[in-house]
């Protein structure tokens, strides 16, 4: 597949069109498909199923019957299986890259290091499979008592549309590391990579019906796959809205949950910091994925001592970010809808209303070489209230707004005043000052001089409305393990 090709319009070939279930690609059960578009261009490039509930207990029936034999499957055998998977990723990145970047939006390194993370998601889950281990208790003589871990059953993933191989890779290889098995929803807007990866997974030796993914809307088949008794766990990322949703449906069953719901970050930068290494950063947490990002640093809260100076090279380059079609890898890609093109233009539009300045951007736009897709420029707000609403709510767009900060103390004050607590992050030479932060502020995972640090072996989830329950990690085995105890009089 020839990006150049692709980008003069020659349709996409090979992609699948069906659910993938029971080790197979299959139709959908009424015959019903929807278009895939291309933001950059906003034009359809594929199509694909749009599942229904017959489709999604299909998917679930085989989930259930496959848990029996992978749960039972020895844990240096699904170790090998998840690595030989992460080789295929490796292998097939360049490919699926692509595919994920049509589908999507971003540009296609990003895509690239999605598809590289989630082989390594793959990997690193490989090596804790044989290691997923109980303990004993310190109980009176004459008594032995221990736990073990065992696999929770039939997972439900729920898969948003802004990283769409990453977040897939970092629910599902933790489920098949501790035995379980999985239904993947992706998101209607994003649908080919989940596909992609259950193809793969099951050439790579994956039992069949060991991983599912039916494709389609939230009403069609979300909706239904969180209701499903036959479920035991859901791991969704998404809106609030939604999220609570998802908690209501739950409940009926009491099935247990992990939930990713957003933020609306702060980073701040401290007069102390490393100018340059916060610039850096900066940008790249506002700008990657054209803002797309739940854990993007949309806040920043800058001390006084250096905004005026900060603000203007932070706005220069801004301003001078590469935009186009993600195949041709700028700087700055497409959103990943019209719909969404114009809930961040409402907010900028409400924010001028409301006597805002706009720093830089604040328009549409579009690919300058082929004139079309879904572009929103750069944009960066000039200091605003802590009341203010995009201070307070989730723009999920490249919208930077800043707030003034008089000292250290002021700062923390304005970055723990939110909603949401998913991530922080802090640029300061003052390891006293940095860590002080880390302890006081109410979010999930905290970044100092190095916005996005970290990897998959690092915890990942929020706190308030930004949800419950961690991925990532060793922690993120233990949404997909059930404890048990055992107590045995043995005098």
């Amino acid at each position: 597949m020839k990006i150049q090709e692709i980008l003069d319009g020659k349709p996409v070939l090979g992609l699948p069109k069906g659910h993938f279930i029971a080790g197979a690609f299959v139709q959908g059960s009424d015959g019903a498909l929807m278009d895939s578009f291309d933001p950059g261009r906003g034009d359809v490039f594929a199509q694909f199923a749009n599942g229904t509930e017959a489709d999604v207990s299909d998917a679930v029936s085989s989930a259930r019957n496959a848990f029996q034999i992978w749960s039972q499957t020895p844990p240096a055998e699904r170790a090998a299986v998840l690595n030989t998977a992460a080789a295929m990723l490796r292998q097939s990145a360049e490919h699926i890259a692509i595919i994920e970047t049509l589908d999507c939006g971003k540009p296609l390194n990003e895509s690239l290091a999605d598809v590289r993370g989630a082989a390594r998601a793959f990997e690193y889950y490989a090596g804790a499979t044989d290691k997923i281990q109980g303990d004993t208790f310190p109980l009176p003589h004459g008594y032995l008592g221990y736990s073990t871990y065992e696999p929770v059953g039939v997972t439900a993933h729920i898969i948003p549309w802004n990283f769409p191989i990453s977040t897939t890779a970092r629910s599902v290889a933790p489920a098949l590391a501790a035995g379980c098995s999985a239904v993947v929803k992706p998101a209607e807007q994003t649908p080919f990579s989940a596909l992609l990866l259950a193809e793969l997974l099951s050439k790579a030796g994956l039992p069949a019906g060991v991983c599912n993914v039916v494709t389609g809307t939230g009403a069609r088949v979300g909706a239904p796959l969180v209701a499903h008794l036959d479920v035991d766990q859901v791991t969704f990322t998404g809106s609030v809205a939604t999220g609570q949703n998802v908690m209501r449906s739950a409940a009926d069953h009491v099935t247990r949950l992990v939930l990713e719901l957003g933020g609306k970050s702060p980073i701040v930068v401290l007069n102390d910091c490393d100018e340059h290494r916060a610039l850096d950063g900066v940008l790249g947490a506002i700008f990657e994925n054209a803002g797309q990002v739940c854990s993007a640093g949309s806040r920043l809260v800058i001390e006084r001592g250096m905004h005026d100076r900060f603000v203007e090279q932070l706005v220069i380059r801004a301003s001078n970010l590469t935009i186009g079609h993600g195949l041709r890898d700028p700087e700055l890609g497409p959103v990943n809808s019209p719909e969404h093109l114009a809930k961040i233009d409402g907010f900028i539009d409400r924010a001028r209303d409301r006597g805002a300045e706009i720093l830089t951007g604040g328009t549409i736009t579009s690919d300058p070489e082929s004139g079309k897709g879904w572009f929103y420029r750069p944009t960066i707000v000039a200091d605003r209230a802590y009341n203010d609403e995009l201070v307070r709510e989730e723009v999920f767009g490249p919208v930077l707004t800043i707030q003034i900060a008089d000292d250290a103390e002021h700062a923390l004050d304005l970055a723990s005043d939110c909603q949401y607590g998913l991530v922080a992050g802090i640029y300061t030479e003052n390891v006293s000052a940095a860590l002080s932060f880390a302890r006081d502020i109410d979010a999930g995972q905290i970044y100092i001089n190095e916005y996005f640090a970290g990897g998959i072996e690092v915890p990942f989830g929020g706190n308030k409305l930004s949800g419950f329950g961690r991925e990532k990690g060793l922690e993120g085995l233990k949404s997909y393990c059930k404890m048990k105890s055992v107590v045995a009089r043995i005098d």
